[in-house]
């Protein structure tokens, strides 16, 4: 997929306003108030931005958090992690490799031996459910 790259008027044009603020102004949904905080849906999530896959829904579960939070992105390229320093601590951010979107942070505290918790907005999503085959 070639890299997603807009003015921030093609922006303002494609996202809803909460959208754009978590995705291109790093903003935070409130927690508990997202589409896909408790969703149990299979399926695979998309950045609301430019629909590169980023997570699947099968590697979702409950942090208790109030985010959707994922052991793993959907493939290792497919996020890319910064150093951000806002709000007086130290956290790591998750964006959209194809279109450096913001897409939430990852911490060190997923239900894995060592592993990780992926806690993403939903307005950073939009969840492509599976098809029942039959």
């Amino acid at each position: 997929m070639a890299k997603v790259s807009k003015t921030i008027e093609q922006w303002h044009e494609q996202l809803t306003p909460e959208q754009f603020d978590v995705t291109r102004n790093k903003a935070t949904e409130k927690a508990f108030s997202g589409e896909y905080w408790d969703s149990k849906v299979p399926g695979i999530y998309v950045c609301v931005c430019c629909a590169s896959q980023v997570f699947d829904a099968a590697d979702q579960y409950d942090a208790g958090t109030g985010w959707p939070s994922f052991l793993r992105p959907l493939k290792a390229r497919a996020v890319k992690t910064h150093k951000d320093q806002s709000l007086f601590m130290v956290r790591t951010e998750i964006i959209c490799a194809n279109c450096e979107a913001h897409l939430g942070h990852v911490f060190a505290d997923g239900p894995e031996a060592g592993g990780k918790r992926f806690s993403v907005n939903s307005a950073a999503l939009r969840l492509i459910p599976l098809v029942d085959g039959g």
